[in-house]
């Protein structure tokens, strides 16, 4: 091979290489632009379950339930627990429980009321509890 032969191949190879180069440079840019904010994500999609579940809720669990009339110190010394917990709660609570078909949802729903009759030293969850704490 020519020397001249070599100076044009090695020429023509790095024109190609700079164009490559430049291709890259494009694809990093386009992808630094496109690149999701996972932080972004993970609130968006937080919001949108909490706004779902939060929206089943309301379609599951009736506003009223008819039960007869106790007095809270019989439902004190009788009453369940939330599930998996021992949290005392009214009939009524562990009915609307009931009707969440969704286990996992069950579960968040229970945690969540746990975790504000704790916090709140509620000794007995009743509805309007209930419905206030389980809103996400």
């Amino acid at each position: 091979m020519s020397e001249a032969n070599v100076d044009r191949r090695l020429a023509a190879l790095e024109s190609q290489l700079g164009r490559l180069e430049q291709l890259l440079v494009t694809v990093n840019e386009k992808l630094d632009r496109t690149a999701p904010n996972l932080e972004e994500a993970r609130r968006g999609i937080q919001v949108w379950v909490t706004e779902y579940v939060s929206l089943r809720l309301q379609q599951l669990v009736p506003e009223t339930c008819e039960h007869p009339e106790r007095d809270a110190d019989t439902i004190l010394a009788e009453g369940p627990v939330l599930p998996g917990t021992r949290i005392r709660c009214t009939e009524e609570v562990i009915h609307r429980l009931g009707r969440i078909p969704i286990p996992f949802v069950r579960q968040m729903v229970v945690q969540k009321v746990a975790e504000t009759a704790r916090a709140e030293s509620v000794g007995l969850v009743d509805v309007p509890f209930f419905e206030r704490a389980a809103t996400f």
